[in-house]
């Protein structure tokens, strides 16, 4: 941190500035550090969150923090290059824009700081699917490193998702008009401090971020993705039942048995499923994921008892098997969600 604060004092000399680091309560003490550098430096602050977590609800909390008219965004791992804050302030000024993002990939910038190959893949195809999102042309959606007017900023803030860490990409999917912009390039340096973000949770959430601009303004998000997990049951409930019979059979209570166990035998794929994608973030493990399935068989059980009951409804009036499985499975549906987002995968 005091070199982060450091190197701001010397690329800021001409400007009045404040810096606000926001902590998810690591305990690691940077929240004390700061506190520390803070009685030294009145301009250094620090916004320390209990029970919270988030890079973009981070940056958000910090921004509405402060009085400033435009601010910047930016790591303070010493990645970001922080020599070119005052081109990127002046940029802003001086062709009146929105906002001014730093860009690895124009000329002039470069990728030195994605550690591997693999993250500058990774990287690239992140940036080819955020370019069909976005209402104006980024070369570098993915950057997390950007200055902004607060005005153009508040007509985006009660739009956005909040979802993982790609805040540039959230406020240019949520802004209500297009933002004036520019890139200017930027050296992505080495990490010297903490770790990469870029693990199976961040590309879980930057997923669910491209999946909520695209239809959260009519569904949510994990009702999408629980759908589709859930059609996916429909298939493994079908074999299911056509294993133990249903498909060879005119009889009623051979095919009560056998969309008995396919209702089981879904229900398990379903929940191993939805704990692993839709409820990714908050994701059972040991005793937690048996007392899960416990529960997702609880709460699902109305669900199971619809769904039965109008299979055996619709078999006994049209004994077309794979007709009554599926509507039994489709009016256990919205009970299963509903139930499962309250109490099986309660925050």
């Amino acid at each position: 941190m005091p070199l982060l604060v450091e190197r701001l004092d010397r690329a800021l000399a001409a400007f009045n500035w404040e810096v606000v680091f926001v902590d998810d309560d690591s305990p690691d003490g940077t929240a004390d550090a700061v506190r520390a550098l803070g009685r030294l430096d009145p301009r250094v602050r620090v916004i320390q969150r209990i029970g919270r977590r988030g890079l973009s609800s981070a940056c958000v909390e910090g921004v509405l923090s402060s009085s400033a008219p435009m601010f910047a965004i930016m790591d303070a791992d010493l990645q970001h290059d922080d020599e070119r804050l005052p081109a990127m302030i002046e940029r802003l000024v001086a062709d009146d824009l929105d906002i001014v993002v730093g860009s690895r990939y124009i000329r002039g910038g470069d990728t030195d700081g994605l550690a591997s190959r693999n993250r500058r893949m990774i990287s690239r195809l992140g940036t080819v699917l955020a370019q069909r999102l976005l209402k104006a042309q980024l070369t570098d959606p993915m950057s997390g490193f950007f200055v902004m007017r607060r005005k153009a900023f508040d007509g985006a803030v009660r739009n956005l998702s909040l979802q993982g860490f790609k805040i540039l990409l959230d406020i240019f999917a949520s802004s209500e008009r297009p933002l004036r912009h520019a890139e200017i390039p930027v050296r992505f340096h080495a990490r010297q401090h903490g770790e990469s973000k870029l693990d199976s949770m961040a590309a879980w959430e930057f997923g669910m971020l491209l999946l909520d601009k695209l239809v959260g303004r009519w569904v949510p998000t994990r009702f999408v993705l629980f759908m589709a997990i859930g059609g996916t049951g429909v298939v493994v409930h079908l074999i299911t039942a056509a294993l133990f019979g249903a498909s060879s059979t005119a009889d009623t209570g051979t095919f009560t048995i056998a969309q008995t166990a396919a209702v089981i035998v879904a229900m398990t794929w379903n929940f191993f499923l939805n704990n692993l994608i839709t409820y990714r973030d908050r994701r059972l493990r040991g005793w937690k994921l048996l007392k899960g399935l416990l529960s997702f068989y609880a709460v699902c059980a109305l669900g199971a008892v619809a769904n039965v009951g109008v299979a055996r409804m619709v078999f006994a009036d049209q004994p077309i098997w794979w007709l009554a499985a599926i509507a039994g499975a489709v009016v256990g549906a919205a009970w299963n969600y509903a139930a499962s987002m309250f109490l099986t995968w309660r925050r």
